[in-house]
């Protein structure tokens, strides 16, 4: 009677929390893919952008989100963090009736206000999910926060591509206010750590199950970050197809990505390593099939592939995290992970524009597959071994 009363005491707790990680992150995430997407394609297709100065724009808003989630966030004590994050989220709301109004000078600008408020917003939604203080609930809602991102990527996508030929690139901004809206008013019941024992600096650096997740991020997110910002003008170019069509490639990956990421969630996994090696493995084989489709269907094909590890290799490095860390030291561990994902994401579309003018965009795709494999190899090669990295002790 105990051991009953204490399950159901236990999934009575996860109850709110869940509800408001759900709620906030969907919101958020729906409008910050949004942003990141349509930016790149609405600066080529109404400011006669060129391939590397789309890339720039996209690197601006990772740039400026990497400053606020390494330098600004870490040093924040956890009141004053909650009251930036609010402030961060109205920041939000703000830039998406900016960029309705911009011009080719305005949008630099309104990227860079964007990527320092989501520069906030990410590694505290993380960090909140992982405050539970019983394991498992932990384990799941981390798993119910990556299940929330995949949902927000469907739905996102799948609102854009039903509203885009509508209102046009300007309208989709203001058309995704209210959803932004919702994640406002509900950003102060958010829950943040005590800020009395909270560790920050150098001690979270040199941890080494923080080191093994930025290998194991990088053998996805390299090639997220180009897919994020070219995934539209590469469908375009090389079917001829619309941009309503081509966008909702986006909806076929988020989809795989949200399936994989809520069976992770019904089965949670123990080992990480063998997860990790399969999705690795589909991650370089997807992208080098990419220039050897030969119609948007068999491209949407690779898309429901690439999708797969999407799903996986976010919410398996998420919980590498978690184990490896004490909760004092969770929000810098995130902090860190995040801006370390921002940095890829400032790099590689520069770097994948710039390629994509010398050499295209097919021999891009399979440098790309290649990335895959050696951050893979990193990985096993100094973190193999170590069982408190890849399984629960």
């Amino acid at each position: 009677m105990t051991a009953e009363h204490n399950r159901i005491s236990s999934a009575g707790s996860l109850i709110i929390p869940a509800l408001i990680i759900v709620g906030i992150t969907v919101t958020l995430r729906s409008t910050n893919n949004m942003m990141v997407t349509t930016m790149p394609i609405f600066a080529k297709s109404l400011f006669n952008f060129s391939n590397v100065s789309v890339g720039e724009l996209t690197a601006l808003t990772y740039a400026t989100t990497f400053l606020a989630t390494s330098l600004l966030n870490p040093r924040l004590e956890s009141r004053q963090r909650k009251r930036v994050f609010i402030l961060s989220i109205a920041l939000i709301d703000i830039s998406l009736v900016l960029l309705y109004f911009s011009n080719a000078y305005g949008v630099w600008g309104i990227a860079a206000l964007s990527g320092v408020a989501f520069g906030i917003v990410f590694p505290n939604l993380v960090t909140s999910a992982s405050l539970h203080g019983d394991h498992r609930a932990q384990m799941r809602l981390l798993a119910i926060y990556s299940v929330s991102l995949s949902l927000s990527l469907v739905i996102g996508p799948v609102l854009e591509t039903l509203i885009l030929p509508v209102v046009g690139y300007r309208g989709v901004f203001l058309a995704f206010l209210p959803i932004s809206i919702i994640g406002t008013a509900i950003s102060p019941v958010v829950r943040f750590p005590s800020g009395a024992s909270e560790r920050r600096g150098r001690q979270t650096l040199g941890n080494r199950s923080l080191h093994a997740s930025f290998f194991s991020i990088s053998i996805y997110n390299v090639p997220f970050a180009a897919i994020t910002s070219f995934l539209v003008i590469y469908a375009q170019q090389n079917y001829h197809i619309g941009s309503s069509l081509a966008y909702s490639a986006f909806i076929i990956f988020f989809a795989s990505s949200f399936s994989t990421r809520l069976l992770l969630a019904i089965r949670p996994l123990e080992g990480l390593k063998i997860p990790l090696l399969v999705s690795s493995v589909i991650t370089a084989v997807s992208l080098l099939a990419v220039p050897f489709a030969p119609t948007f269907y068999w491209f949407l094909a690779v898309m429901v592939l690439l999708g797969i590890p999407h799903g996986s290799i976010f919410p398996l490095t998420t919980m590498m995290i978690a184990r490896g860390t004490a909760p004092e030291e969770r929000n810098a561990a995130n902090s860190y992970f995040m801006a370390y994902n921002n940095i890829l994401f400032m790099v590689v579309p520069v770097l994948f524009g710039y390629l994509s003018s010398q050499i295209g965009f097919h021999l891009d795709f399979i440098f790309l597959g290649f990335s895959a494999a050696v951050f893979l190899i990193a990985l096993i090669t100094i973190y193999g071994r170590d069982r408190r990295i890849f399984y629960r002790e």
